[in-house]
């Protein structure tokens, strides 16, 4: 509420990989982007602006993610940070480490990997509980 940054999900898709395109390389982009193809390495948004990226259930993601806004439906093997807000639908499948603000996640996602919350996805930290012995 006050001194709080959010930034609002990009409503529009600016760009698209089609079902049947596979990207091997980085992409980095601005705005939304929806994955229904595969990709082969790390998808970046810009710095400094709000962006979103949906990835379908037939998309597969091979590498890092790092974006503001994010809906999965498909396949990440790498890990992901969304410093806002993550959403893993019912056939969502991410195998890596998730970095995240806000996240909710739908009956039948499955997550192979740690859940790292923080106020910022880069600045989350794992917490390590340990037991006292009693005496």
């Amino acid at each position: 509420m006050f001194g709080a940054k959010s930034t609002k999900p990009q409503n529009r898709i600016d760009s698209l990989i089609g079902a049947g395109t596979r990207i091997e390389g980085n992409v980095i982009f601005s705005g939304g982007l929806r994955i229904d193809g595969e990709v082969k390495g790390d998808v970046t948004a810009a710095a400094g602006q709000p962006s979103t990226v949906v990835v379908s259930e037939q998309a597969r993601v091979e590498g890092a993610v790092r974006v503001t806004h994010m809906v999965v439906n498909g396949t990440i093997e790498g890990p992901v940070h969304v410093s806002e807000f993550l959403e893993l639908q019912p056939k969502s499948r991410v195998m890596g480490d998730i970095h995240y603000k806000s996240l909710e996640i739908h009956l039948g996602a499955v997550v192979e990997g740690r859940l790292v919350h923080g106020e910022a996805a880069g600045e989350g930290k794992a917490v390590e509980l340990k037991l006292a012995k009693g005496n």
